[in-house]
């Protein structure tokens, strides 16, 4: 089967948001899911979060951001372009149900997976707040759709670029305080926050957990994209220590409670191969020039 680019476009520097003819994917696939792709027969398979899915159109939406070799490949396809392989939805389903408010924050490509989740609880019934960021404004995706979507929408860049100066985590906690205040005093209105979803580098989803430790009563959630070769639970390549037991972030997840994760086991598994993938982003930048070869292969 041939799963066709229909659409590319830039939606920030380096990152670019692709929509893929894959009509079995769009018609399971449902928020916090993933597939996983490959280029070429040769190349490596990627897992990517959908981002959006038409089940009437029979598309998938992902986001990717070009820095090593199979993501630049793939940003350097154009529509009517096919990729080999495009697997999915895997994964298991975000549990979105009716809590109260709900809190989704995506940092850098992470915005975009938390995109369909903010329909997704608002149809639940949930009264959704999205907070956003990016090291810089250049690399905000999304905050158009993203702001429509939600009940309340706040923005951040590390480095003051635009909206809070700041990291998002400032920000959740900024709300959450301001809750909790407000309960104190009895003047606070609305449901109260039941659930922070957190997406996005695995630096900001410890950062996030960690800072939830001062507020109990409510869930985090984190989503985790570690290494994985196949996708399915057999390879053991994404296995992740959550409450002291091995999960298969595959399968298991790809979301998991923020407080039981081993942040620092996830982070030393995604540096084992980091030489090996800097020799071949630098094989295939000189091969390439920068473009995309003409055995993708190669």
């Amino acid at each position: 089967m041939s799963y066709k680019i229909l659409e590319k476009e830039e939606i920030g520097t380096g990152v670019f948001r692709m929509v893929i003819e894959a009509p079995d994917v769009a018609a399971a696939a449902k928020a916090g899911q993933f597939v996983m792709i490959r280029v070429c027969e040769t190349g490596e398979r990627i897992p990517l979060t959908i981002a959006d899915f038409s089940k009437e159109k029979g598309t998938v939406t992902i986001v990717v951001q070009a820095l090593g070799k199979s993501t630049k490949m793939l940003t350097a396809m154009n529509p009517g372009d096919a990729v080999a392989d495009f697997i999915g939805p895997l994964g298991t389903p975000s549990d979105v149900r009716k809590l109260g408010t709900v809190i989704l924050v995506g940092g850098g490509v992470g915005i975009a997976p938390i995109y369909p989740q903010i329909a997704a609880y608002k149809e639940a019934g949930n009264h959704v707040i999205a907070v956003i960021g990016a090291r810089n404004e250049s690399l905000l995706i999304m905050e158009k759709e993203v702001e429509e979507a939600a009940d309340e929408y706040y923005v951040c860049t590390d480095d003051g670029s635009k909206g809070h100066h700041g990291f998002v985590t400032e920000v959740v906690k900024e709300i959450l305080d301001k809750e909790k205040e407000e309960i104190a005093a009895g003047t606070f209105k609305g449901e109260r926050t039941a659930r922070v979803v957190v997406i996005g580098p695995p630096i900001l989803m410890k950062v996030a957990a960690g800072l939830m430790a001062g507020y109990p009563d409510v869930e985090i959630i984190v989503s985790i994209n570690s290494m994985m070769v196949d996708g399915t639970g057999m390879c053991g390549g994404c296995r992740v220590i959550v409450g002291g037991e091995v999960k298969f972030a595959c399968v298991d997840g790809p979301e998991f409670d923020g407080r039981l994760v081993d942040f620092g086991t996830v982070m030393n598994r995604l540096m084992i191969y980091r030489k090996e993938e800097a020799a071949e982003n630098e094989m295939y930048e000189k091969s390439c020039e920068g473009g995309i070869c003409s055995k993708l292969g190669a």
